[in-house]
């Protein structure tokens, strides 16, 4: 799978079902599931990389209410993580700009179903779950570079 594919099929996201995270995300399971295993670890692996990207201490600090605020204060790991998933999901254009810019981070907003996505595929294809393993972690704090200390 390419960078092109991956944004066409995160540009099917149905957002008209907002509110219904899995009716939102079905057209890109049922396009994703269509496509050859390799295609689905491909849709994976490019997810985990966007997500990767966005793993900055200088756009957790822009997260609203939960944002991060320094190694002494609460944050939540997995808030943070929906919000970059909410990023992506919100298509190349605009993921593109916040990477460049984290003040452009979306302030109290998530999209966990993004992540679930391959799996469903997965399942769908063929009746298994998904065993991959992408080239990088999209937990928040794996990014090294991006949370220096």
């Amino acid at each position: 799978m390419d960078e092109d594919l991956f944004w066409q099929l995160i540009a099917q996201l149905d957002w008209a079902k907002l509110g219904d995270d899995e009716a939102v995300c079905a057209p890109v399971v049922v396009a994703l599931a269509a496509r050859p295993e390799a295609a689905i670890h491909g849709f994976e692996e490019i997810l985990a990389q966007k997500l990767f990207a966005l793993d900055t201490e200088a756009h957790a600090r822009q997260t609203g209410e939960n944002a991060y605020v320094g190694p002494e204060e609460y944050f939540s790991v997995d808030a943070f993580l929906y919000a970059r998933c909410c990023v992506v999901a919100n298509g190349q254009e605009f993921y593109e700009r916040v990477r460049r810019d984290p003040t452009q981070m979306p302030a109290d907003v998530d999209f966990e179903a993004l992540l679930g996505i391959a799996g469903a595929a997965f399942e769908a294809r063929t009746g298994g779950e998904l065993e991959f393993t992408p080239s990088v972690s999209y937990e928040t704090f794996a990014n090294a570079a991006g949370w220096p200390r």
